[in-house]
């Protein structure tokens, strides 16, 4: 696992050069302005609810004494609160929306290294699938993650243990998010119901894919921009070799430039 791990780190700096080569830049205005508004409106409720929450988790403490101290720790624990939860929903809204420009870009890859053109329906009705899967995916892997997240979030209100917990937290979210992103090329060979223990065989590729999304998620701005676009070009490199070993798809052999379409 931890190899697949190293190779799903690794695949992120061949991806810029990927993209540019094949000129999928286009693919990406879609996504990014979905990524930008999501963002924008995932970071206004940070604002407007953190300060409930704040307040509600201010009210456990019913003693005069530490109060103002307490009540600024809880509307601060409050914010991160919000705030790790709406990353948590930002990125599958993303992920979700974006399959049908995500989709092309993946087949486009695998075209590239495979030699052969995939056989996918590029038509309405074909994003419409795209899209439809997305959701299916995302929204399971949302509730699967709520379900691992939030009892660690209580945890990690524990002194010392906390730092775990923060840990913890992020492996999750890398996980579900590398998962996301091996589903672009998934969709085109296996279904819904085999995809979900494909990707809990192959989890390297997808703790490797999802780390390096969750840190580049946490630059300012500039991480909504180039995060999908990156993390999908890198996903597909990676997803197809154990496709390859199920015999779904067929790489052609790098060291043969003479093979390798451009």
């Amino acid at each position: 696992m931890l190899k697949d791990t190293f190779n799903g780190i690794k695949a992120y700096f061949n991806a810029l050069g990927l993209i540019s080569k094949l000129k999928l830049w286009k693919y990406f205005v879609a996504p990014v302005l979905i990524s930008i508004l999501t963002g924008a409106l995932i970071i206004s409720l940070a604002f407007l609810f953190s300060e409930s929450v704040g307040n509600l988790i201010a009210s456990v403490w019913n003693f005069d004494w530490g109060a103002e101290t307490v009540s600024v720790l809880s509307h601060w624990i409050g914010g991160l609160l919000v705030f790790a939860l709406g990353i948590v929903i930002y990125k599958h809204i993303v992920m979700a929306l974006s399959a049908p420009f995500m989709g092309p870009v993946s087949e486009k890859i695998e075209h590239h290294l495979t030699g052969k053109k995939p056989d996918t329906d590029n038509s309405a009705k074909g994003m419409w699938y795209s899209l439809s899967r997305g959701i299916r995916i995302n929204v399971r892997n949302l509730l699967m993650e709520f379900l691992f997240i939030i009892p660690l979030l209580i945890i990690g209100l524990i002194p010392v243990i906390g730092i775990v917990s923060t840990f913890l937290i992020f492996l999750v979210q890398a996980y579900y998010a590398g998962f996301g992103n091996m589903d672009y090329t998934l969709e085109r060979h296996l279904t819904y119901k085999q995809s979900i223990p494909f990707v809990r065989k192959n989890r390297g590729v997808a703790y490797g894919n999802g780390l390096v999304y969750m840190f580049l998620l946490l630059v300012p701005f500039v991480g909504i921009i180039i995060t999908l676009p990156l993390s999908t070009v890198a996903a597909t490199t990676q997803t197809l070799k154990p496709l390859q070993q199920l015999g779904k798809v067929e790489l052609l052999d790098p060291t043969d430039p003479k093979k390798i379409q451009g």
